[in-house]
């Protein structure tokens, strides 16, 4: 991987995770037309769930946007199979929705998400602004505090 946003992962200390396999009958993602829409993605390292528990539970905020950091991680490993190892190819991060696993009091499912979002622009400047929804849920996967999925343009 060359370009302009290895560069820029290299400058932030990033290296893509190993591509993490889907957990039940579909894939990782799809493109059609220009776009890349990559399916949920939990906070996986090396092949085992790096955090568990919901928000507002056992999870502290901090470790909840760890965790959408890490999300944002693995769509990106994707993406980056998607583009053949040219991350160079995305022209926008078009949306991201993130679910938050949480207790009903928790309200804080922005801030989580934001440690996606904020990666996103970290790494594709403007191009990494983007449209988002994030919604508390009562569980994912695996007991994961949260799951992170994209839409992607790409050249």
């Amino acid at each position: 991987m060359d370009g302009r946003i290895a560069t820029r992962l290299q400058a932030l200390g990033i290296t893509l995770p190993a591509l993490q396999p889907p957990v039940a009958s579909y894939v990782p993602y799809v493109i059609t037309g220009n776009l890349v829409v990559i399916s949920g993605q939990l906070p996986m390292i090396t092949g085992k769930l790096a955090w568990s528990g919901k928000l507002g539970g056992t999870v502290s905020p901090a470790d909840g946007t760890a965790a959408a950091r890490q999300c944002f991680l693995n769509v990106l490993a994707h993406l980056n199979a998607a583009c053949d190892g040219d991350l160079d190819r995305v022209a926008r991060v078009v949306r991201l929705g993130g679910f938050i696993a949480c207790t009903p009091d928790f309200t804080q499912h922005a801030t989580i998400m934001n440690g996606a979002s904020e990666l996103a622009v970290e790494i594709f400047g403007d191009a990494g602004r983007h449209a988002r929804s994030t919604i508390g849920v009562p569980s994912l996967p695996f007991d994961a505090p949260v799951e992170v999925e994209g839409i992607f343009e790409i050249d």
